[in-house]
C-alpha cells in the first residue's frame, strides 16, 4: 500500500490526528467518523471554536505524547504546523514506520474514493463550499461537502453528510498555499478568483496563477472547471488551462458569462438580495454582498451539473435549490453577526466578524455591508495579516475601506514564519497610508486601546443619516475579533 492510499472501506480503522484541533483537521474527522473510522487525537491545551466539534462526536484532543501512538493506530494525520522531527506524536509514528500523511495528502487520498469536486480560489471558497453543501442537502444525491470553517446550515460544523451509508460525490475547500490543492483529484472545480497572494511563497500574480493553471489541468478528460467570468485573473486562468487542455469543459458564470450561468443582480431590500440566473431563474439569498451572489451562482452552477452527471434536469429541482440558498446563513467569521447591543444613548450596534483579509476582500465586503445596511454608521477595526501581504499590497490596502465611515488599524498579525524586526512595513505605517484614502482613519496597536477607541466613537451623539445605528465590523485573519467582543461585553455590562 502507498503511503498516500486509504482503504476503501474506513470502517473500524484508527486513525490518529496531530493538530487535530485545526478547522480543516477537525473537518476531516467528521468525514472519517460518518465512515465508521475510530478517531483519537492530540492538540495544545488551549480551546478552540472545533472543541465544540469534536465533542459531538465524543472526541477530546489528548497533550501530545509518544503515548498517543498505540498498537491500534493504522494511520496518522497531521497538520503541517507539526514537525515530524520534533512533535512526539510523529516521532513515534515514524519510529513505527505508520503511514503518515498531511492534512493536504490526506484529503487528496479521500478524494480519489468519490467523484469529488475542488472548490478554489483567492477570495470566496469557504462561502461558495458551504453553499455548495447548504443546496446539496435538499438535493437526492448522496454527498459529504468539507468546507475550512464552522457554516451554521451544516449544523454549526465544518462538513455535511447526507443520511446515507454511501457517499457518492465529495465536495471539499481546496487550498492554493504552497499548492496544496494539487492533492486533490477533482472531477469538476469552481474556480471563484485568482490574483496575487501569499507572497511569501508566490512572489509574483504569474507564479500564484500558474498554480491554479496547474491544479485545472489535473481535471481528468472532460473534466469541468466553473469560473467567475468577472474575475479577470479567474478568466486568464482558464484561459492559460485551456490552451494546454482542448478537452476541459470551461463553464463560465456571472455577469459578464454567456450561457447557463449568466447573473443578472436584483435588488436588496429588507435583509434579502435578489437574483437570476440565466438557465434556472430568480433566487434570493440572505447574506450581504454582491460577491456572495457570485458565490451563490458558482454553487448553483455546480449543483446543477450534478443533477445533470445523475440524468437529471435541474429544472425539476428549482424549489430544492432555492430553499438551499435560503437555508445559508453563512460561515464563522465569513460575516458573522457575533452579537448585538445599545450604546448608552440607546443606538443599536451589531457586532460582526468578518475573516476578510486580502484589499479585494475587504473592499467587496464592505461595499456588501454598505447595500445591505443602508441606515447603518459603519466602523471597521482591521488586522493586517503577515509582513509580506501588508508590504506587497500596501496601496492596495490602503484603498479599500472607501465603504466604512471610520477605520481603526491595529499592529499587523505576523505569520511565524516572518521576520518582525525585518520587515519594512508596521500598522502604523499602513495607518498612516490610509489617510490619504479616507478621512477618519485611526491606529489602536494594541487590543484594550482600540476598544477604548471603538466605544469612545459609539458614545458620539446620534447621527440623522444613520438612523438605525452602528455596525462594529472586526475584519482580518488575526485575532482582533478580541476587540469586538470586548467591546460587545463592555456595552452589555458583561465586564467592568
Amino acid at each position: 500500500m502507498s503511503i498516500l492510499s486509504l482503504p476503501d472501506d474506513f470502517k473500524g480503522v484508527h486513525f490518529h490526528f496531530v493538530g487535530i484541533k485545526g478547522t480543516g483537521m477537525a473537518a476531516l474527522t467528521e468525514i472519517l467518523y460518518a465512515r465508521g473510522a475510530v478517531i483519537t487525537g492530540s492538540d495544545v491545551p488551549e480551546r478552540f471554536y472545533t472543541d465544540e466539534i469534536l465533542e459531538k462526536h465524543g472526541l477530546k484532543a489528548l497533550p501530545f505524547s509518544e503515548k498517543n501512538i498505540t498498537d491500534s493506530v493504522q494511520f496518522v494525520i497531521y497538520s503541517s504546523a507539526y514537525s515530524v522531527e520534533k512533535n512526539p506524536d510523529l516521532i513515534e509514528a515514524k519510529k513505527r514506520n505508520l503511514p503518515m500523511l498531511l492534512y493536504s495528502e490526506a484529503l487528496g487520498a479521500i478524494s480519489r474514493t468519490a467523484y469529488s469536486c475542488g472548490v478554489c480560489g483567492v477570495h470566496g471558497k469557504t462561502t461558495t463550499t458551504g453553499l455548495c453543501g447548504t443546496i446539496l442537502k435538499e438535493l437526492p444525491l448522496s454527498s459529504q461537502v468539507l468546507a475550512g470553517s464552522v457554516i451554521k446550515s451544516f449544523g454549526d460544523s465544518c462538513t455535511m453528510t447526507t443520511p446515507t451509508k454511501k457517499h457518492d460525490y465529495f465536495v471539499a475547500e481546496t487550498c492554493e498555499y504552497q499548492r496544496h490543492f494539487m492533492a486533490f483529484e477533482p472531477k469538476k472545480i469552481i474556480l471563484t478568483s485568482v490574483e496575487s497572494d501569499h507572497q511569501d511563497y508566490y512572489p509574483t500574480y504569474e507564479d500564484i496563477r500558474s498554480a491554479f493553471v496547474d491544479y485545472i489541468c489535473k481535471l481528468p478528460e472532460g473534466g469541468e472547471v466553473i469560473y467567475c467570468a468577472d474575475d479577470k485573473g479567474a478568466v486568464e486562468t482558464v484561459e492559460i488551462a485551456k490552451k494546454k487542455r482542448a478537452d476541459i469543459k470551461a463553464l463560465p458564470y456571472g455577469v459578464k458569462a454567456s450561457g447557463d450561468y449568466k447573473l443578472t443582480f436584483g435588488e436588496v431590500k429588507a435583509g434579502v438580495q435578489h437574483f437570476s440566473v440565466a438557465s434556472l431563474g430568480a433566487f434570493e439569498i440572505l447574506v450581504p454582498g454582491e460577491h456572495n451572489v457570485r458565490n451563490a451562482v458558482a454553487a448553483l452552477a455546480l449543483n446543477a451539473e450534478l443533477l445533470r452527471n445523475e440524468g437529471k434536469n435541474p429544472l425539476d429541482y428549482i424549489e430544492n435549490l432555492k430553499t438551499g440558498l435560503k437555508n445559508f446563513a453563512g460561515g464563522k467569521r465569513r460575516s458573522e453577526i457575533v452579537g448585538r447591543a445599545k450604546t448608552s444613548s440607546g443606538q443599536d450596534v451589531i457586532f460582526i466578524d468578518d475573516y476578510g483579509h486580502h484589499p479585494t476582500a475587504i473592499k467587496t465586503t464592505l461595499k456588501g455591508f454598505r447595500e445591505f445596511y443602508k441606515n447603518h454608521k459603519i466602523i471597521v477595526d482591521f488586522m493586517s495579516h503577515t509582513y509580506t501581504r501588508t508590504a506587497a499590497l500596501l496601496e492596495e490596502f490602503a484603498s479599500s475601506f472607501e465603504s466604512a465611515d471610520k477605520v481603526i488599524i491595529n499592529k499587523i498579525y505576523g505569520s511565524a514564519r516572518e521576520n518582525a524586526e525585518s520587515a519594512n512595513v508596521t500598522g502604523e505605517i499602513l495607518a498612516e497610508r490610509t489617510k490619504k484614502y479616507h478621512k477618519d482613519v485611526f491606529y489602536a496597536g494594541e487590543f484594550d486601546e482600540a476598544c477604548e477607541l471603538g466605544l469612545k466613537i459609539l458614545s458620539e451623539s446620534r447621527d440623522e443619516k444613520y438612523p438605525d445605528g452602528y455596525i462594529f465590523v472586526t475584519m482580518g485573519a488575526g485575532d482582533n475579533w478580541k476587540v469586538g467582543k470586548k467591546l460587545l461585553e463592555k456595552l452589555n455590562g458583561i465586564c467592568a
